[in-house]
């Protein structure tokens, strides 16, 4: 972490429910690779200031990301969590259970493609997507997003940096490739609208604009 994202993370008070996560995701053998504090306030204004009714993310871990979504729904509004493995998602339910959002997610486990594909074979419809899986994944991820965005939907996709592999040319395995792919594709297609933030690990918002 640099020095000014540390500047940043002293002036915002401590959430003690996402630390609660935290902590819990970390004692249940979980990775810490939860979104930054500071991109998990921003997952929540972006949803907020969109009015979303109905959102998706593509990997759930620990519940940390589907509680910073689901504290800017409107109010009746649902999040649709995608996660590969089933303990993932029973620890993630437990944890948003308690912080009180348990009634408004719902969790699709196993292979993120094939949910993908059954939600486009349902016609849903969402307005916000939060990617943050394996990397491999992300080009196919965000297909998947425009093809069940509303006009107007919000992208947003978290490490597009890896950590700095993604700008180092001596790295050139399968996960940087497919991340460099989708920065390429979220920087230049004509069917967003689209920024890309250095911070932290990296951050990529676009907005699928209406066909």
């Amino acid at each position: 972490m640099t020095n000014e994202e540390q500047y940043i993370d002293a002036l915002l008070e401590t959430d003690q429910v996402l630390e609660q996560i935290r902590t819990a995701t970390a004692a249940q053998g979980m990775p810490d690779i939860a979104v930054a504090p500071g991109y998990g306030r921003l997952l929540t204004m972006l949803v907020a200031m969109n009015n979303v009714t109905k959102a998706l993310e593509i990997g759930a871990l620990g519940g940390y990301s589907g509680v910073c979504i689901a504290r800017g729904l409107q109010q009746g509004g649902s999040l649709t969590s995608l996660e590969l493995l089933p303990q993932y998602a029973e620890a993630a339910k437990r944890n948003v259970t308690q912080a009180g959002f348990g009634d408004c997610i719902s969790y699709l486990v196993g292979d993120a493609k094939l949910s993908l594909e059954q939600l486009v074979e349902r016609n849903e419809k969402f307005q916000f997507f939060f990617i943050d899986a394996d990397k491999e994944g992300y080009p196919a991820y965000l297909e998947y997003a425009i093809q069940l965005a509303e006009p107007g939907a919000v992208i947003v996709a978290d490490n597009i940096l890896l950590r700095g592999r993604t700008i180092n040319e001596h790295k050139q395995g399968p996960a940087v490739q497919a991340v460099r792919g989708f920065n390429q594709t979220i920087a230049n297609d004509p069917r967003l609208q689209s920024t890309l933030l250095p911070g932290y690990d990296g951050l990529a918002i676009a907005r699928v604009l209406a066909k």
